[in-house]
């Protein structure tokens, strides 16, 4: 049930794979405690329901939750729901996209965070089927007028305002909000025209690694060192001694994902190996690469030589 796109063999996945069946593609961002999730899948059986969620606790309970309704036309990913659309979804292969309640960002020097912006609307233009459409539902009224600002920027959607349907109001903090008596408000976006632009699923690397000469050092200078990435940025933020070398914890923040992954440093029989350590799954991209590269920089100013490289 749980999508982990590093073990997935091409980005994005062939869907009826993915399920074990055909079906309609419909992509929820934002599913919460999948509570909505839940109740759609039942509603539509024979769609096929893939979720984005960033938070980890969320993913957990919405998890449960699917596993003790028995539900099975579900997959969830953690993760940005726009990297979930430009790499998890396939071109023309979406029915529908579901946003309910997401962050409103209402600080005008945060607005750039929120998710409804026009390049999102050119992205989502190239994933939705003909005809097909996102469903906003929100109680932000501002949040809904920006969305429809910038949608209607791009030509690329004709769009229909009206009550939200009572299923949508069935969340957890949809109710709470229904008792305080907000109002909410609910706007439907269909596509009527596709964006030329391209939009690829992102590149993925093999793993990488160097190998280098020379003695290591008893401590590595890495804690909160940053090499800026365009866009994002790698962080080492520490390291942890072990017997034959050191791990680091490592932050890798690329346009719509960040991951968080462990960098190695050991002696081998070949000399020092540093690259990218053998634990989960993170999806070597750009930026992974570059993190290695930046741990190889730093046990050159330690006195280091790299013999090899591979990133």
């Amino acid at each position: 049930m749980l999508v982990r796109p590093a073990l997935l063999p091409s980005l994005p996945p062939d869907p009826q794979a993915l399920f074990g069946r055909p079906g309609p593609l419909v992509l929820e961002i934002g599913f919460g405690d999948g509570r909505f999730t839940a109740w759609l899948a039942k509603a539509h059986p024979e769609w096929n329901l893939l979720g984005a969620e960033v938070s980890a606790a969320s993913l957990a309970r919405a998890w449960r939750r699917m596993k003790q309704e028995g539900i099975r036309n579900v997959r969830l990913y953690q993760g940005e729901g726009a990297f979930a659309l430009r790499n998890l979804c396939p071109e023309d292969g979406l029915l529908r996209v579901y946003v309910n309640f997401p962050d409103p960002w209402p600080k005008k020097k945060h607005q750039e965070n929120r998710l409804l912006k026009e390049a999102f609307f050119r992205l989502l233009s190239t994933r939705l089927a003909p005809g097909g459409s996102l469903l906003l539902t929100t109680d932000h009224e501002e949040y809904l007028g920006f969305a429809l600002e910038e949608a209607e920027g791009t030509g690329l959607f004709r769009v229909e305002l009206g009550p939200p349907p009572e299923a949508h109001l069935q969340t957890k903090y949809a109710l709470k909000w229904k008792a305080e008596g907000r109002r909410f408000f609910h706007a439907v976006f269909t596509r009527i025209a596709k964006d030329p632009t391209p939009f690829p699923p992102v590149r993925r690397y093999p793993m990488p690694h160097a190998l280098l000469t020379g003695e290591l050092p008893e401590t590595l200078p890495v804690a909160k060192r940053i090499r800026p990435l365009d866009p994002g940025a790698v962080v080492l933020l520490e390291a942890a001694k072990k017997a034959d070398g050191f791990y680091l914890l490592t932050r890798v923040e690329e346009e719509d994902l960040v991951q968080d992954l462990l960098l190695e440093v050991r002696k081998s029989q070949k000399g020092v190996y540093a690259g990218l350590a053998r634990f989960g799954a993170p999806l070597v991209t750009e930026g992974v690469q570059k993190a290695v590269g930046f741990l190889v920089e730093i046990l050159e100013d330690q006195g280091l030589k790299a013999v090899q490289r591979s990133y």
